[in-house]
């Protein structure tokens, strides 16, 4: 079967295309932008302060005693006495991305957005010449710098492809500027490691390694066709292509999950604690499930200790109603197996268009629908949790919406919520 995604080789001679804008330790430098006080200084922004979460970013100078994203607040302090831990503002990380787009946008439109720290752009005519590409990178970075804040540096990649120039942007951090152009290929990347790839995990690069491929330069010395065989689907062969410079399809999939989760303040390490805070999870998840207008088939439940962790998961009628998954989580809840919980979570999966579920005729889905409309009415009119179930009495105020580096947005569950103060 033909996959009419991929390109006739002979079609292409493969100019520069596109400009990859990757901002530098993103939620570290917009808290040390905010806060004059903490530049130059080794800092790591955490959900909460607590030494059992993990780093969501640390700044250049943290990153130099060897703390990185998802390390233990605990251990990062160990490690740098003098780290100063910042609370994530999700907020402020919004307000910030959209003032880069506003200043980016002032040399070249924006083409995609990829996620909350990285942008792409379209190089068109003279723009593809080498120098003058270079000349737009160093405007952009200028730009930015002088329209949103000294702090906000960023690496830019430009290459025939966008899989390209995210792999240029990462090669020199921080403040780089990389071109990759087709001549430049194999020689200046065949020395990476496969990890410095997006896109391949500790997995996949075991995968390819059973497959005698252990760097980029193996990558490239290998076939279409033993590529394909590596990575198990027609993913490998697209890969041959990307490493090329061809430009194809862009194959984007459809939301296949959602997940809250909630690192719990010391006040909240209860049993009593863990059950408010999962049904405000489920009552975020189950609104943000209907704003996106679809239901989900599957649930799962968790609470993570710092002796003995607890996981449950059941089927479910494709719904987005908040009181029938309250009822199964409460159901789940009964055989709950924990101690000394440190973190809880709920995730949907199998989800599908709310317009595609045929509702049952033995059960009153009708009016819990208008019920759920009014209360997301009223939430959205006068502000999160103007109604709430009350089993969550204790929670109400927890769990406030974070910002994932593949997203650019904060869902709002009522009037004011994510505003940034003033």
């Amino acid at each position: 079967m033909v996959d009419d995604s991929l390109p006739f080789e002979r079609e292409d001679n493969r100019p520069l295309r596109v400009l990859f804008l990757d901002l530098n330790a993103y939620f570290a430098s917009c808290e040390q932008q905010e806060n004059p006080n903490l530049r130059g200084r080794p800092i790591i922004v955490a959900p909460v302060e607590t030494d059992a979460t993990c780093a969501i970013a640390a700044s250049y100078e943290a990153k130099r005693y060897g703390i990185r994203t998802g390390t233990n607040v605990g251990d990062a302090r160990r490690m740098c006495p003098d780290l100063v831990v910042v609370p994530a503002r999700p907020p402020v990380y919004v307000h910030y991305h959209n003032a880069i787009i506003e200043a980016a946008e002032s040399v070249l439109p924006v083409d995609k957005v990829s996620s909350i720290d990285e942008m792409r752009f379209r190089l068109l005519g003279k723009e593809r010449d080498p120098g003058q590409a270079r000349e737009l990178a160093l405007r952009m970075k200028r730009t930015i710098r002088e329209q949103v804040g000294e702090v906000m540096t960023c690496s830019v990649g430009i290459a025939p492809n966008a899989f390209l120039a995210k792999l240029a942007s990462d090669m020199q951090k921080p403040d780089g500027l990389v071109i990759l152009q087709r001549d430049d290929l194999p020689g200046r990347v065949q020395h990476l490691a496969l990890t410095e790839i997006a896109g391949i995990n500790v997995r996949m690069k075991a995968r390819l390694n059973g497959a005698g491929i252990f760097d980029v330069g193996d990558l490239f010395a290998t076939s279409r066709q033993e590529l394909r065989a590596a990575f198990g689907s027609v993913i490998g062969e697209r890969w041959w292509y990307l490493l090329r410079g061809y430009e194809l399809d862009e194959q984007e999939a459809p939301p296949k999950t959602l997940s809250h989760s909630h690192v719990l303040p010391p006040e909240l390490r209860t049993d009593q604690g863990c059950r408010e805070v999962l049904l405000r999870l489920i009552q975020k998840a189950t609104a943000r499930l209907r704003a996106n207008e679809l239901c989900a088939s599957f649930m799962s439940v968790h609470v993570r200790g710092f002796d003995r962790s607890w996981r449950a998961h059941t089927r479910l009628d494709a719904t987005n109603d908040t009181v029938t998954v309250n009822d199964e989580f409460l159901r789940l809840w009964a055989d709950r197996d924990f101690d000394r919980p440190r973190q809880v979570g709920v995730g949907f999966a199998d989800l599908s268009p709310a317009k595609n579920v045929t509702p049952s005729l033995f059960d009153d889905s009708g009016q819990r629908d208008l019920l759920n409309r009014a209360v997301d009415t009223v939430n959205r009119k006068f502000g999160k949790n103007s109604i709430f179930l009350a089993g969550m009495e204790g929670a109400r105020d927890t769990a406030s919406e974070k910002i994932a580096f593949n997203k650019t947005w904060l869902f709002s569950e009522g009037k004011g919520d994510n505003e940034v103060d003033d």
